[in-house]
């Protein structure tokens, strides 16, 4: 139930930044149940590439943690969002990022805080 859970609040945080974000699109045609579908299936590509790949890479990267004092973050979240929209598009999956920058760097801030709120209404309780 648990990952069910997370995949539901992924999925959730990562559409409230396509909403909210030119630069992030989001299966924008279809039938509602391809888009919830869509939804569901990034939103576990994302949860399985956290759980996987993210902290490998933070391992790597813990120097520019330190350094930036923790705002690289930010930047590894965009990245693992960078990595998701690249999946997606070889399971032909309608979700991109336009550019790293802007796009990714706000998607993952949004992400982030979305997330979070989500997870503090949906207490592991």
């Amino acid at each position: 139930m648990q990952i069910l859970i997370k995949i539901v609040v992924n999925a959730v945080a990562i559409w409230v930044a396509a909403q909210l974000l030119d630069g992030v699109q989001l299966a924008e045609s279809g039938s509602t149940s391809d888009k919830v579908v869509t939804v569901l299936v990034v939103g576990a590509i994302f949860g399985l590439v956290n759980a996987v790949i993210k902290p490998i890479v933070q391992i790597f990267s813990f120097p520019f943690y330190i350094l930036t004092l923790g705002l690289f973050a930010l930047v590894v979240n965009a990245l693992m969002l960078e990595l998701v929209a690249w999946l997606a598009d070889r399971f032909d999956l309608a979700f991109s990022i336009d550019d790293f920058f802007w796009s990714a760097i706000l998607a993952a801030i949004i992400v982030s805080l979305v997330s979070m709120a989500l997870n503090l209404v949906l207490s592991d309780d």
